[in-house]
């Protein structure tokens, strides 16, 4: 008679996130002690807030004054040299992630619209057969935020209120804005199909 065996996981993908696309550069697409430098700490989480280890976030953004080093961005706009705008983080034990980046400048949108300052960020995960993707936002840019025709395509504030990183207070340098990133749930994230 052969052993009884219980269900197995549903793995489509991996685990193996973290020996299968590390990055050179990490998640710092800058030094710490840049004068502009900013942290973005988070946690990606399931839809009963448990975390997520080992799976990647990929960050991708336009630099201080809101130009992308992408061949595509002609505009008169400074490139930062060294600033790629691309960064990848591994999410630990607890799924917690952290990017050291800079806020972005503002980046033209659809028609003559100006975006807010915001970075995109792709969540690549076991279980997850195309990576989802959404936008951080910054709470502390109010009026930019109102304008940003993505963001105000979301019809629902309190889904909106999703894709907004928050200051943490308390002086820290580089200051630490939080941001967590549900994959379902009440909570859920806004993604985007792209």
């Amino acid at each position: 008679m052969p052993a009884q065996r219980g269900t197995t996981p549903s793995q489509t993908i991996g685990p193996f996130h973290r020996i299968m696309v590390p990055w050179e550069s990490g998640a710092e697409l800058v030094g710490p002690g840049d004068p502009n430098a900013i942290r973005i700490q988070g946690r990606l989480l399931d839809g009963a807030g448990q975390p997520v280890d080992d799976s990647v976030i990929e960050v991708w953004q336009a630099n201080v004054h809101g130009r992308y080093a992408h061949a595509e961005d002609t505009r008169e706009v400074p490139l930062v040299p060294g600033f790629d705008g691309f960064g990848r983080a591994v999410t630990d034990g607890q799924g917690r992630f952290t990017v050291v980046t800079v806020k972005p400048g503002c980046a033209p949108g659809p028609g003559e619209t100006m975006q807010a300052p915001h970075i995109s960020l792709s969540v690549f995960a076991r279980g997850l057969l195309k990576r989802l993707v959404t936008r951080i936002y910054f709470a502390d840019e109010a009026a930019a935020n109102e304008k940003d025709p993505v963001l105000q395509a979301i019809e629902d504030a309190g889904r909106r209120e999703t894709l907004l990183a928050v200051r943490r207070q308390g002086g820290e340098t580089p200051p630490v804005y939080e941001f967590d990133v549900y994959l379902q749930g009440p909570r859920e994230t806004v993604f985007f199909d792209v």
